[in-house]
This record gives structure tokens, C-alpha cells and sequence, in this order.
């Protein structure tokens, strides 16, 4: 796949590899900004979403991987940080799995392993954002999506919805890819297998995450050996997006000691 990318800062690699429906454009400039003077970031859009090329058939979690893993390769990149969040978190952790000798260090936000101890989104935000996907209404779907993405806290400033709408704007997902994206999610099972992972490993998680409860970040660092986890009290979904400093400060501080 010849995936789009952008790259910026200097420093050690860093890949910073998206959830469901994300594009590069989803990590916003606040938080690309905080990673540039460490390191050399490459943000990419997943096949079929945002700027890579449009799919049609189904694909794996592992399917994704391999892509991450191509891209290293296309990059000249024999090792590089890690950074996976939500749906990205479970490509990292198939890259790990797969390609551990690609990774330097590994940080995993906001994601599951499968198994039955994992705990996925809750119906009532289920049916939220599926209801507004299917709506046909654009203004709805980023309100939605925002709403279940972002803590009570973050919110309460009007403000900051806007910003995430110009994100949702600049680089908008098909509906189609994400259902495919959401059968790949489906399939995704690591739990067994996670104790195989021998990079070093943080793992985050906001507490008031209602995409993918703070439970899967414990059960993660429970079963990946060393894993240190973090928990972020009244952080949502995504972290990075509410605390761009915070998390920065963060990845480095894993990475780079």
C-alpha cells in the first residue's frame, strides 16, 4: 500500500500510528508540535482512509501491521518508537508481535487486546455514533464522535469543538472504510499472545475514556511483561488531543528516558 504520510521534527524515529476513522490530521498541530525537537515523526493515514488509497475488500488488524511494517521499510527505518492508540494500539500490537525487532520502544494509548476479559465500547455510545454515521448528516457525526472521544471536562469549554471539527474536516473518513476497519477491530485478539512482547512498554489511559474503558489499559499492562501503565484521571478517549503537552512529555520521557 502506498500509504500517505507527513514527517516532521529532528531526532529519534517516532511512528505514530491511528485508531478507527483517524488520519494523520488527527493528532493534531499541538501535539506534533510538543514531539518535534525529540524526534523525527511520521504520522500516516491507514489504508483507505484520509490521503492512502481507497480500498474495497476487507482486511486484518495483522494486514494493518504489515502495512506499518512496509512503511518502516519504505522510510529506510530498521527501528523506530512506537506510538499506537485505540484501533492503532491494536496495529502496534500485532507489529510487536510480528516485527518486534522493528521497535524501540513501545507506547500504547486508549486500546484492547480482545480475550474475554477485555471490555469494548458500551451500547449506549455504540448507538450514538452509529446513528450519527448512518445519519447522512456531517455536522452530527463530528459532534458525536466528539462527544464520545473527549471527557465531560474538555468539553465544557465551547471552544474546543471547533478545533476538532476543522480536523474532522481537513482529512474526512469514508463511512465504508470504517466498517471495515470496525470487522478488523472485531477480529482482534492478542491477550493470549501479549506476554510474548519483550520491547519496552507504557501503556495509557484516561479514565473517563468511554470508547474503550480504562480497564483494557490495566488488563494490557497486566499481561505485557514490565509494562508500566498510566492512568489519567477525568481524561477521555483520546489523551493526546486534550493533554498534547502531558502526552508528549510522556512518550518522552518513556523513549527516551
Amino acid at each position: 500500500m502506498d500509504l500517505h504520510f507527513t514527517r516532521g521534527g529532528t531526532g529519534e524515529p517516532l511512528l505514530l500510528i491511528q485508531g478507527m476513522s483517524g488520519t494523520h490530521k488527527s493528532w493534531g498541530d499541538e501535539f506534533l508540535t510538543a514531539l518535534a525537537p525529540d524526534f523525527d515523526v511520521v504520522a500516516y493515514d491507514h489504508r483507505g482512509i484520509g490521503l492512502s488509497p481507497a480500498v474495497d475488500e476487507g482486511f486484518s488488524i495483522v494486514d494493518l501491521a504489515d502495512d506499518a511494517a512496509a512503511l518502516l521499510d519504505r522510510l529506510g527505518w530498521e527501528s523506530a518508537h512506537v506510538l499506537g492508540i485505540s484501533m492503532g494500539g491494536m496495529v502496534a500490537q500485532e507489529l510487536a508481535l510480528r516485527h518486534g525487532s522493528r521497535i524501540r520502544s513501545l507506547t500504547l494509548g486508549c486500546t484492547y487486546c480482545g480475550g474475554p476479559q477485555s471490555v469494548m465500547t458500551g451500547p449506549e455510545t455504540m448507538q450514538k455514533l452509529g446513528a450519527a454515521m448512518t445519519s447522512g448528516d456531517r455536522e452530527l457525526a463530528f459532534r458525536a464522535g466528539y462527544e464520545c472521544n473527549v471527557s465531560a471536562g474538555y468539553r465544557a469549554d465551547p471552544a474546543h469543538f471547533e478545533a476538532f471539527r476543522q480536523m474532522a474536516l481537513a482529512a474526512p473518513a469514508k463511512v465504508a472504510t470504517i466498517m471495515l476497519q470496525m470487522q478488523a477491530i472485531a477480529g482482534h485478539d492478542t491477550s493470549a499472545r501479549l506476554p510474548g512482547v519483550d520491547r519496552p512498554t507504557l501503556v495509557l489511559h484516561g479514565t473517563e475514556d468511554l470508547m474503550l474503558p480504562a480497564a483494557n489499559g490495566e488488563l494490557i499492562a497486566s499481561l505485557i511483561p514490565g509494562a508500566r501503565l498510566e492512568l489519567w484521571d477525568g481524561v477521555g478517549h483520546m489523551f493526546w488531543w486534550e493533554q498534547p503537552e502531558r502526552s508528549a512529555a510522556a512518550l518522552k520521557a518513556h523513549a527516551l528516558g
